[in-house]
């Protein structure tokens, strides 16, 4: 059975690689460059890019499941595609922020596409990736031992990477998980100043937590630039995740980020995310007579499915202390 993996560079797609080829499974690895990938010489690395589904068609032969980074553009085309070359189940790299009704114009579009391909479908619907610390924080970490927000006390529940892979592989290899979506999340909430602390405790040594005002803080992200200043605005409240103005003085929880869950795709640089370059909420689904009032696919907990606890949020730390370095 071959498996296609597309954003196979991804912060998540090189787990799902990984935990395929370690399942016994033939992997193709969808990259632009595949002298750079760097993927396990195990999986077959094709050239191909989701923004020019053309490229796809090859890459479609002799596939019969996919694992499908969210790129909107293009979702349906892809997905015809999928069809064409005789896929038959694909599981969607989601978000959260669809079962929460957060996101109606970047993944849920993409959710939809699978949903009406006639394919076996999945949604792994992650919350907070927790490698978007090493975006947000790490910069100031790294150079001043140092955290600028202004709500230490928000609670959130960061997701390992490795975890969002484990439930993918589980969708791509086992049966019974069709018309499904998955939530994958930390298993507790944890404050930003307990998060702080834990990185902390894997550097062994002291980060102070400056609490600013969300206007600071947006200054700060800007001038980090990247990731930071390309998502200050929804990180912050300023924006929603669809992008419209909110005031975050009038937010209960100014600096709560639902849409916080950007895949890294190491193509198109460190601080860029998923739609590989855009910033979550700012894909856009042409296709205007799709209803986009959410999905109907039942969300399950991933832990229960997996048969993995959740890794906590200390545990990544360690996996990433020398990102803080």
């Amino acid at each position: 059975m071959r498996i296609l993996v597309t954003g196979a560079t991804g912060t998540v797609g090189r787990h799902v690689v990984r935990g395929l080829i370690d399942a016994g499974a033939d992997v193709r690895a969808l990259t632009r460059d595949p002298r750079r990938a760097g993927l396990p010489a195990r999986a077959e690395a094709v050239t191909g890019d989701l923004t020019r589904p053309a490229d796809l068609r090859d890459a479609l032969k002799g596939v019969e499941r996919l694992y499908l980074f969210p790129e909107p553009d293009t979702a349906r085309e892809v997905m015809a595609l999928a069809g064409e070359a005789g896929v038959r189940r694909v599981v969607v790299l989601s978000s959260g922020a669809v079962t929460a009704g957060y996101d109606t114009s970047y993944h849920l579009p993409v959710e939809r596409a699978a949903e009406q391909s006639g394919l076996e479908w999945t949604h792994v619907r992650p919350g907070e990736f927790a490698m978007n610390h090493v975006a947000l924080w790490g910069p100031p970490i790294r150079t001043e031992r140092v955290v600028r927000h202004p709500c230490p006390d928000l609670e959130s529940r960061p997701v390992h990477e490795r975890d969002i892979a484990d439930m993918a592989v589980t969708a791509l290899l086992a049966d019974g998980h069709t018309g499904r979506a998955y939530a994958v999340d930390g298993p507790a909430p944890l404050t930003l100043r307990e998060q702080v602390r834990a990185i902390a405790a894997a550097l062994g040594e002291e980060i102070r937590f400056d609490e600013v005002t969300p206007e600071e803080a947006r200054e700060h992200y800007l001038r980090q630039g990247g990731f930071a200043a390309e998502n200050a605005d929804m990180l912050l409240g300023f924006t929603d995740y669809e992008g419209n103005p909110v005031d975050p003085e009038q937010d209960e929880d100014p600096g709560a980020d639902p849409g916080s869950t950007v895949d890294q795709d190491a193509e198109s640089g460190p601080e860029t995310g998923s739609n590989a370059a855009t910033a979550p909420g700012t894909g856009t689904d042409t296709d205007t007579d799709t209803d986009t009032a959410g999905s109907s696919a039942p969300c399950f907990p991933a832990a229960t499915t997996t048969g993995r606890p959740a890794r906590p949020f200390a545990a990544w730390a360690r996996d990433h202390v020398d990102d803080f370095r």
